[in-house]
């Protein structure tokens, strides 16, 4: 049996990687959806088992002990990480999984998996991405600011991905991650 492929996608906060793959995965159906666990509360409209698996910060660092995730870290605070078995025994068994995930996580995986897809999503400029951020209305000044200046230094580290999708607006953002994933679908079942 033919092994699946990783997509690992990831984008500096505010790029539209999120909404981008929730555009992307209805049209890709057999292609399974990693998702990651974490110690922050649900948001508004975010679902246990669908958007993450929401554990205590007791649970997430006995996972670490155990070396159940692929990469894990802690941002603002909470920590997030990748349940390593469920993309193993995906991959594995032939699935191809989309790993939405930050750029430092991104690399380690590159580490750990040499044969995943690297896609990182961008925007055309700086000014953009602090529009979209502020747009959200859910951020702080002083939180906007370190958002930017995280973004600045995760853009940096673009070149060790495969590709580059530039979300300047989402209909083309769309069209070209799917060819992307069209493109590497095709070429794992030759």
């Amino acid at each position: 049996m033919a092994k699946g492929a990783l997509y690992v996608i990831s984008a500096p906060s505010g790029a539209g990687k999120s909404t981008l793959i929730n555009r992307i995965r209805p049209m890709f159906p057999d292609m399974l959806y990693s998702i990651s666990c974490t110690t922050r509360s649900p948001r508004k409209d975010e679902a246990q088992g669908v958007d993450y698996f929401f554990v205590s910060r007791e649970q997430f660092k006995s996972m670490i002990k155990n070396n159940e995730f692929l990469e894990w870290k802690e941002v603002h605070g909470n920590l997030y990480g990748t349940p390593a078995a469920f993309v193993s025994e995906a991959v594995d068994s032939g699935r191809s999984v989309i790993l939405d995930i930050d750029v430092e996580g991104a690399r380690e995986v590159f580490s750990k998996f040499k044969g995943a897809v690297g896609i990182f999503i961008t925007v055309p400029n700086m000014a953009v991405l602090e529009e979209r951020l502020r747009s959200r209305g859910t951020d702080s000044e002083a939180s906007i600011r370190i958002r930017m200046i995280n973004a600045g230094h995760e853009m940096e580290l673009a070149p060790v991905f495969r590709y580059q999708v530039v979300n300047d607006r989402l209909d083309n953002a769309v069209e070209e991650l799917a060819s992307i994933l069209n493109e590497q679908t095709s070429r794992c079942w030759k």
